[in-house]
C-alpha cells in the first residue's frame, strides 16, 4: 500500500446502459483526436465498485469525480446518477459538473446540481471557440462565486494568460488547471513554451494546477519523464496551490493504478513531511472542501 493516502481528483465513472447519460467519446466508432485509440477503456461500465476494487492497494481517501457525460441533454442526470452511487458506496466524496456556461439558463442548471446533491463543488465547461473572453461565457462564469462553486479548466499553454485574465476578473473564485495543461509535446521548445505558459496562469493568486493525466501524451513513462513536468507546476504554482490526480480509467491505456501514486511518492521524496500531505490531500481537502 502507498505510504501516503491521497485524494484522487481526476476519476471519470460511467455506464453505456444508461439511456439518460451520453459519452462521446466512448462511442465504438470514436477515435480521440489526441489519443488516438482508446478502445481499452471502452468497457460498458466502470463505476465506483470497479474504482474501488482497482485502487483499493493505493491507500485513496477521497475521490474527486469530474464530469464524463459528454453530450447528455440534461447534466444534472450525471449528478443524479453519482449521488446514487455515491449513497450505495461512499464514492465519488466530490462532484465536478458539467454546466454550459455561455448558456443563457445555465443558473437553472447550476441550482439543480445544487439540489441533485451536496457532493457538488465546482464545474467543468469545454465551450466553444475562443470561450475565454466571451462575454457571455463570463456571465454565466460570474455565477460560481454567488453559488459556491470553483471551475475545473481544460486549458492549453497558449491560453493560460487568458485563463489568468479570467482568474482575476473572478478573484473570489478558484480556478483549477487541469492536467497540468496537457503537455502534448516533449520537445524542448514545447516544454519552455509551456512552462511560460504555467507562469502566466500562476500569476492570478486563486489558480491552482492539477497534476494528472500524464501519461496521455507520455505513453511510455518513466518516473524520470514525468520529473520535469510535475516538478515544473510544484515550482510555479507553489507546493501550496498543486495536487495530484489519476485520470483514471483513461490513463489505464499507459499503466496500472499503483505505480501512478508510487511515481509521485517517488517526484515528492525530497520534499518535506508537510509538503508531501499538502500535495497527496491537504491541498484538495480544503479545496474541494472534503474535510
Amino acid at each position: 500500500m502507498a505510504r501516503l493516502p491521497i485524494v484522487d481528483t481526476h476519476v471519470h465513472f460511467y455506464d453505456l446502459r444508461r439511456k439518460d447519460l451520453v459519452y462521446s467519446w466512448l462511442q465504438p466508432d470514436y477515435i480521440h483526436p489526441q489519443l488516438g485509440n482508446i478502445n481499452a477503456v471502452k468497457t460498458l461500465v466502470y463505476d465506483a465498485d470497479a474504482y474501488l476494487a482497482e485502487s483499493r492497494f493505493a491507500n485513496v481517501a477521497k475521490v474527486v469525480h469530474v464530469q464524463a457525460a459528454l453530450g447528455a441533454p440534461d447534466p444534472v442526470a450525471e449528478t443524479v446518477w453519482l449521488e446514487e452511487m455515491a449513497q450505495r458506496t461512499g464514492c465519488p466524496d466530490a462532484i465536478i459538473a458539467h454546466a454550459p456556461l455561455a448558456d443563457p439558463g445555465v443558473e437553472e442548471t447550476l441550482v439543480r446540481h445544487l439540489a441533485a446533491s451536496t457532493r457538488v463543488v465546482g464545474i467543468r465547461d469545454f465551450g466553444e471557440g475562443d470561450y475565454l473572453t466571451s462575454p457571455e461565457w463570463h456571465r454565466g462564469y460570474a455565477l460560481l462565486e454567488k453559488y459556491g462553486l470553483l471551475c475545473d479548466l481544460d486549458c492549453v499553454w497558449e491560453n493560460m494568460g487568458k485563463a489568468r485574465d479570467v482568474a482575476r476578473m473572478f478573484p473570489n473564485t478558484p480556478m483549477v488547471l487541469e492536467h497540468a495543461g496537457y503537455p502534448r509535446s516533449r520537445s524542448e521548445e514545447y516544454f519552455r513554451d509551456w512552462r511560460g505558459g504555467l507562469q502566466r496562469m500562476a500569476e492570478a493568486e486563486n489558480t491552482w494546477c492539477k497534476i494528472s493525466g500524464l501519461g496521455m501524451y507520455d505513453h511510455r513513462w518513466t518516473v524520470e519523464s514525468w520529473r520535469p513536468w510535475a516538478m515544473s507546476c510544484i515550482e510555479i504554482f507553489g507546493v501550496e496551490r498543486c495536487f495530484f490526480g489519476t485520470n483514471w480509467p483513461l490513463d489505464r491505456l499507459f499503466s496500472s493504478f499503483d505505480p501512478v501514486i508510487d511515481a509521485y511518492e517517488v517526484l515528492t521524496a525530497d520534499l518535506s513531511a508537510d509538503e508531501q500531505v499538502a500535495l497527496f490531500s491537504g491541498n484538495a481537502t480544503k479545496l474541494y472542501r472534503l474535510g
